[in-house]
């Protein structure tokens, strides 16, 4: 028996009891037939999407633990897209699959045999990746395969950029943003105001509800401790800027692990204006002690009832029987538009199971200028905490707009932009901004 990785995912306590294997990808030849004419003429060939029966032994301690596992194969092998798929037996050859239909799963005491088919849309094989760095404007990179690849680049942004652009030999190009001339005049829509990632706690103030303590980790801002409580408790800190400001982006990157059930957490962000109004808020959490769940919300002003002005909540982003969340919660305000953006972020870096919802202040009820950031953690009562919880980053930047003569950044030092031919996907720091795209550009 042998095992395989999906997704750059290798579970251990599987194995590979029976695979179908299938040795080349059936043909569809279209043919066009002539009145008058024996036959006809061959008018395309293409390649049908193949299937790979699996049958796999699942490894457990005891009913229970089984349990989980099978609840665990089925978050790793449910994907909303087809990912990379490598069996140890062919270990130089990777298919790209989804799991096609039901998963059905016979458990015997301590182990199961579960019993579904990956189905590959693309039908080929693809042996190693190569990866290559341009040494300067120019590379040719050889391959030996039997079919057409598709490249993906990885730009690493060194200096503040209004465009980025790739081109081959045949004058096909992708392009986001806009090159500038001599004499366009530049601006950077977005400033930092703060970008807190544990380094200067020391400049927050402890609020009022406060319990516990954060502190510096390796990941950012943890907590170290809790406090006490019947309730939700857990500590909280307060940011107070010198110079409020009207049109902002706020920004903040989380993680938590929950290995069961009953451990009710929550990690929020709120914000306000110089009067203390709140504008909203962000959070997620999981708040069901029989079953694990990760629900983001997205609230407009102070909390009045459930669901009242929530652009986000359980209702349009639920995650069940998820384990880990580490992702992004972001709000931005730019005139009477505020805009709240959900994602989870993959070990690959991109933005997945993302939510986007708008929504437009024509009285102007949340229109006053942002003076102070709440962020907290919390547990509830005598429940035991997460395994993990932590705000990996908080960053605040204030907007502005540029106006019909100016062209602006699209990307700064840090920042990473993917031009993905295989998938058709254009992202920065893993998130899509096909948006950016040129009207003439095509990914080749």
């Amino acid at each position: 028996m042998y095992n395989l990785t999906f997704n750059s995912v290798r579970k251990d306590y599987v194995r590979i009891l029976e695979r179908g294997r299938p040795y080349w990808a059936p043909r569809n030849v279209n043919i066009l037939e002539v009145t008058g004419m024996d036959g006809g003429y061959v008018s395309d060939v293409t390649s049908k999407a193949i299937t790979i029966p699996i049958k796999l032994r699942i490894e457990a301690d005891g009913r229970e633990d089984l349990q989980t596992k099978t609840e665990d194969l089925a978050n790793w092998l449910l994907t909303e897209k087809a990912e990379e798929l490598i069996f140890d037996s062919q270990p130089n050859r990777s298919f790209f699959a989804i799991v096609n239909g039901e998963i059905e799963v016979n458990e015997i005491v301590s182990f199961a045999i579960a019993s579904f088919e990956f189905i590959c849309p693309d039908p080929f094989k693809y042996g190693p990746e190569q990866t290559e760095e341009f040494p300067s404007d120019v590379l040719q990179l050889t391959y030996d395969g039997t079919a057409e690849a598709d490249p993906v680049f990885n730009l690493q942004v060194t200096k503040p950029i209004t465009f980025a652009m790739v081109q081959n030999d045949l004058d096909e190009y992708m392009l986001i943003g806009e090159p500038t001339d001599v004499d366009t005049e530049v601006v950077d829509e977005k400033t930092t105001i703060f970008d807190e990632v544990g380094d200067t706690l020391d400049s927050w103030d402890e609020t009022s509800a406060s319990q516990g303590s954060f502190i510096r980790g390796s990941r950012g801002i943890q907590v170290q401790s809790y406090g006490t409580g019947d309730a939700w408790h857990g500590p909280g800190l307060m940011k107070t800027l010198t110079t409020p400001i009207q049109d902002f982006e706020l920004e903040f990157f989380i993680n938590v692990r929950t290995e069961r059930v009953d451990m009710p957490f929550r990690l929020s962000t709120n914000f306000y204006d110089e009067q203390m109004n709140e504008i909203g808020m962000l959070r997620v959490w999981d708040k069901s002690p029989k079953r694990m769940q990760k629900n983001a919300e997205g609230r407009i002003g102070e909390y009045l009832s459930q669901y009242e002005n929530y652009l986000i909540s359980d209702r349009n982003y639920h995650i069940p029987d998820q384990r880990v969340w580490s992702g992004i919660l972001r709000v931005t305000r730019e005139g009477n538009t505020i805009t709240m953006y959900v994602a989870r972020i993959s070990q690959a870096g991109n933005h997945i199971e993302s939510i986007r919802q708008v929504y437009v202040d024509n009285a102007k009820e949340y229109a006053g200028k942002l003076k102070y950031v709440r962020i907290d953690a919390a547990k509830y009562g005598e429940f035991d905490k997460p395994n993990e919880a932590g705000i990996n980053r908080v960053k605040l930047s204030s907007l502005k707009r540029a106006t019909i003569d100016q062209t602006p950044y699209i990307a700064r030092p840090g920042d990473t932009i993917t031009f993905d031919h295989k998938n058709e996907e254009i992202l920065i720091n893993g998130e899509d901004r096909k948006d950016l795209k040129d009207f003439g550009g095509s990914f080749f």
